[in-house]
């Protein structure tokens, strides 16, 4: 019984660490893409920017690939898809791979794991990196919603664009 109470204590407190994450200011960050541009979270301000962490041998995450063409096509510039792939799981050759046979122009952004780790919330408490994972950050760089496979409704399009929809209005 002692067990289950403590238990319980733990995911509450586990929720509530993983809600105050949503409304913070999404970090900053400076990434390099495939031509070696960088990029910027302040590149982006007026827009709504869904990050999209990713891996390019995931099945869920072509899937979710799929699906964020379908809110590129609904949602057009008032929204920007960046999806970031960390080094060791992919590389360039992979990434453009992926990008030709997904018919793909969305910039792909290689990071090392810190900033993946600051808007994932990768802790030594919450070490792993599930994906895919979707972030969805205001016109104003704050962060306003995390979507993953555990999410009602998932990643399908009616869960992305409710997400959306309030704040690109």
């Amino acid at each position: 019984m002692k067990f289950a109470i403590v238990l319980l204590a733990a995911f509450s407190l586990s929720s509530a660490s993983a809600q105050l994450a949503l409304g913070r200011r999404a970090p900053g960050f400076s990434l390099p893409d495939i031509n070696q541009k960088q990029h910027d979270l302040q590149d982006y301000r007026g827009k709504v920017v869904l990050f999209d962490f990713m891996r390019t041998d995931c099945p869920k995450c072509q899937t979710l690939t799929q699906t964020l063409e379908q809110v590129k096509a609904k949602y057009g510039d008032k929204v920007q898809i960046l999806s970031v792939v960390t080094a060791g799981a992919d590389n360039l050759d992979t990434v453009k791979r992926y990008m030709a046979a997904h018919k793909l122009s969305n910039p792909f952004l290689f990071d090392c794991g810190q900033m993946t780790a600051s808007y994932l919330n990768i802790t030594p408490q919450n070490p792993q990196l599930h994906v895919p994972q979707l972030v969805v950050v205001d016109k104003t760089g704050m962060i306003r919603k995390e979507l993953n496979e555990n999410t009602p409704n998932g990643l399908a399009l009616p869960s992305i664009s409710a997400a959306i929809d309030p704040l690109v209005k």
